[in-house]
């Protein structure tokens, strides 16, 4: 099913201001939060369905690559929560059988919208004490995913870390953290969170790799071609003449994995030109006579 457009679910014009976004926003994740609508499913996918858009939206440069690339821009692969909920970060999300959890730092996001707005959830039975632990993966498991052992209590666990998976989320096992206390039969969950290693020239915005690649004034007048570092390896692509400084190019299916089936995000590249800082006596006659030139709208 294709996704909505995101201005459509906050139902606000493309030319909204950051705080009409805001507004509209807080409107409907009132109005659609579970806790106001116990077991309505259409309701839930509303609510990740604003918080998503919301995610993009309001914040500058996923707005910028959105409008510009659409979906395929800001990668939209599903995993919840987002950086600009102003209720508080975290989600799940379900894997292959496992359950991948946002650290919310604190209190939930249902604990926050509880304390402002009175609602509550249910009560936890009694059980065992969660476990925590943490693995560190590189960049690239983070993207291809992997499978780490971890110590429990003098006991090796292994541990498949899915495809995609991103800094700062935590494998939820059930019935693998502490022993059931008396009068139950239900062990803790263990918790395992994710660190993922920065890379040297590339970053990640949930399914979108992103990367700067610098060439000169005068390749970015002619155009060129450039070797641009993946996490596939190297692969060649055509800057055309004209480009302009902060241009960006997108290498699709060059990302993080966006579901089991082998489909993936974009690798978006962000072209710097870099103007000369000593140039020789000739050089600056040449672009004195261009600047003279009377077609030197060529660069305008």
């Amino acid at each position: 099913m294709a996704k909505r457009d995101y201005y459509e679910v906050l139902g606000v014009s493309k030319n909204a201001s950051d705080d009409e976004i805001k507004k509209a926003y807080r409107k409907l994740a009132v109005k659609y939060h579970p806790d106001k609508n116990p077991g309505d499913k259409e309701a839930e996918a509303r609510f990740k369905e604003i918080n998503e858009a919301h995610d993009v939206l309001s914040d500058k440069q996923k707005r910028a690559r959105y409008d510009q690339f659409g979906h395929a821009g800001v990668g939209g692969n599903g995993f919840g929560g987002g950086a600009g909920n102003p209720f508080g970060q975290g989600g799940a999300f379900n894997f292959n059988g496992q359950t991948f959890n946002f650290d919310f730092g604190g209190g939930g996001l249902d604990d926050i919208l509880g304390n402002l707005f009175g609602f509550g959830g249910p009560r936890r039975p009694r059980r065992g004490a969660d476990y925590q632990t943490s693995v560190t993966l590189t960049f690239e498991e983070a993207i291809f995913g992997t499978t780490k052992s971890v110590d429990i209590d003098g006991k090796s666990t292994k541990i498949k870390i899915p495809a995609g998976i991103d800094d700062g989320m935590s494998i939820r096992l059930h019935g693998k953290g502490g022993p059931a206390p008396e009068g139950s039969t239900e062990r803790g969950d263990l918790y395992v969170r994710v660190r993922v290693k920065p890379h040297k020239h590339l970053t990640r915005e949930g399914a979108i790799i992103l990367s700067e690649e610098k060439i000169d004034m005068v390749d970015a007048a002619l155009g060129c071609e450039i070797e641009v570092e993946t996490v596939d390896g190297t692969v060649t692509m055509k800057v055309p003449a004209g480009t302009q400084s902060g241009t960006p190019f997108k290498l699709s299916g060059h990302g993080v994995p966006l579901r089991a089936d082998g489909d993936r995000g974009p690798h978006i590249v962000t072209i710097i030109v870099e103007t000369p800082k000593n140039l020789s006596k000739k050089q600056k006659e040449l672009l004195e006579e261009f600047k003279s030139n009377k077609k030197r709208g060529f660069w305008g």
